[in-house]
């Protein structure tokens, strides 16, 4: 066999103990990959070899073996895939450094124009033969030992030194017109809304940059690429995109009588990371196809030194219904299932993919309204198996997600805007801390404008970027402060005078092992001399 355990190597536990992760990839990458092997060495990980220089069959094989000694739970394939083949495996040796992806059928989304096969690494994750993910998966698409060090670099920059700031709350999105319709669209924007106000705790932050001139979350589109990048450059927990895309760039965005640029593999020198680097979730035709002659989207992210830490993404037509109930799973598994890494979060939210959840009231409404608008309304299960195999994580499947520590607030009655309150609560950790009292994500602090006609003029876009600022802005107020000892604080806050409504009063500690996020409900009664 081909199979070498790699623990005495590292100082680990005794070969007795079963693996619980497999590295597959060529011997010449290996020593690109010390640092990281090491590193999850000293995590207490028990890591086993698989040599990408074999068939298919074999390689999934080994995995299987490994998988019957019970412990296995991440499977890392280094190496770009292979091109061509029939369905079934594209490309059925290993020659160089690649590692076959595995293709199978399509039955629905080939009604949108894909290809009949889907190219897919969920073959090697499952060990039954059900479909299902067994394991959590990823790909570190290199094409050299040289971009496996970099790679390698990112990784272990964000697990050690990228710290606790505020970038951990922050979730930006990036949204593309649907264009399926006037109905379709509209259910897609009203479900997104509700997706981001239920399946996002009130304590995260979320941006919204949104490719509609009639939406209040527009900028100025000949700006809109620069939005895109500076959201991805600033810092985020996640950057997810919504939309059209295909292998080497997004859909651009249209108004009328032109039409404007958002992201291609030819930016990725631009992205410029200023803080943690976000796991990137394309929700998006295409931008995953790793098996096409030229690199795909999602590679380049992941190869960019100022790029994502890693990226989720689909290598065929993705569909608006399976995309919605895969996006609530992967929420549901990072924020209330609380998963220790990124492939978990994936591997789980496939697997929800595929459940009856009678339960889950989004997934109901998703399921009735994809009954309603979907060409092939009959076929929802097949459909949303498909995007079990299209999306593909692109990075470290062992990547850690540190969760936030526990902070509790008390309870807040309504206030008057103007009133000093007292804050009074727990942290699990001390240090630097950060309060804002926002209105809540789905409201606007002011009146945004109607629109019913686009004009070219530099008034009427200067309008929209300065709208796109004040809709993504829902800080009332934000003071920092130290906590200087984890426990119960107490703290005044100053409300100001025109606050108003529905509003979250959230909190941010950040420490330097750790951080905490914390959130409650408040009420801001407007002062009578605003009442109109």
């Amino acid at each position: 066999m081909a199979t070498l355990i790699l623990l005495l190597a590292f100082g680990a536990a005794p070969q007795s103990r079963a693996p619980d992760a497999v590295v597959v990839c060529s011997r010449d990458y290996l020593d690109a990959l010390q640092p990281w092997l090491a590193y999850r060495t000293r995590q207490g990980r028990r890591l086993s070899y698989v040599s990408s220089d074999q068939t298919p069959d074999e390689i999934r094989a080994e995995i299987r073996h490994i998988g019957k000694q019970g412990a296995l739970r991440w499977v890392l394939l280094v190496g770009d895939s292979h091109v061509s083949g029939p369905a079934g495996i594209a490309g059925n040796s290993n020659r160089g450094h690649a590692i076959p992806t595995h293709l199978v059928p399509a039955k629905v989304n080939v009604k949108w124009g894909s290809e009949p096969e889907i190219a897919t690494d969920n073959w090697y994750a499952d060990l039954d033969d059900d479909d299902l993910p067994d394991v959590a998966i990823g790909r570190i698409t290199a094409d050299s030992a040289d971009e496996v060090k970099r790679i390698v670099r990112k990784i272990l920059d964000y697990e050690q030194t990228a710290g606790n700031g505020l970038w951990r709350q922050r979730i930006n999105f990036v949204a593309g017109v649907g264009g399926f319709g006037g109905l379709i669209d509209t259910v897609l924007e009203s479900t997104t809304r509700k997706f981001l106000c239920d399946g996002i705790p009130p304590a995260y932050a979320t941006s919204m940059t949104y490719g509609s001139w009639r939406s209040p979350f527009c900028p100025d589109p000949r700006r809109f690429h620069e939005a895109a990048v500076e959201r991805l450059s600033e810092g985020c927990l996640f950057w997810v995109y919504i939309g059209h895309g295909s292998p080497t760039q997004l859909d651009r965005v249209q108004v009328p009588g032109g039409q404007f640029h958002i992201l291609a593999n030819a930016d990725m020198a631009k992205l410029k990371r200023r803080s943690g680097p976000p796991i990137a979730i394309m929700l998006a035709c295409y931008t995953g196809a790793y098996d096409q002659p030229r690199d795909c989207l999602a590679e380049e992210m992941l190869r960019a030194d100022g790029g994502p830490i890693a990226v989720l993404a689909g290598s065929r037509v993705t569909m608006p219904y399976a995309m919605a109930v895969l996006g609530s799973g992967l929420l549901d598994e990072c924020f209330r299932q609380r998963r220790e890494t990124l492939g978990e979060v994936l591997q789980f939210a496939k697997r929800r993919l595929m459940a009856d959840d009678p339960d889950n009231t989004n997934r109901q409404l998703m399921d009735a309204v994809a009954a309603a608008v979907s060409p092939a309304p009959d076929m929802l299960v097949d459909e949303r198996r498909e995007h079990l195999h299209l999306f593909n994580l692109f990075g470290d499947p062992l990547l850690g997600i540190r969760h936030p520590g526990e902070l509790l607030l008390d309870e807040i009655d309504d206030v008057d805007a103007g009133q000093t309150i007292q804050v009074n609560g727990s942290s699990a950790v001390a240090g630097r801390c950060f309060v804002e009292l926002a209105c809540r994500r789905d409201r606007f602090k002011f009146d945004p404008p109607s629109r019913d006609k686009f004009e070219s003029t530099q008034k009427f876009l200067a309008a929209l970027q300065e709208t796109y600022a004040r809709a993504n802005d829902r800080s009332w107020v934000t003071q920092f402060v130290e906590l200087d000892a984890q426990g119960a604080f107490t703290m005044p806050l100053q409300v100001p005078h025109d606050a108003h409504g529905p509003c979250h009063l959230k909190i941010h500690v950040e420490g330097r092992q750790d951080y905490a996020l914390g959130s409650t409900n408040v009420f801001v009664r407007r002062l009578r001399t605003q009442d109109k």
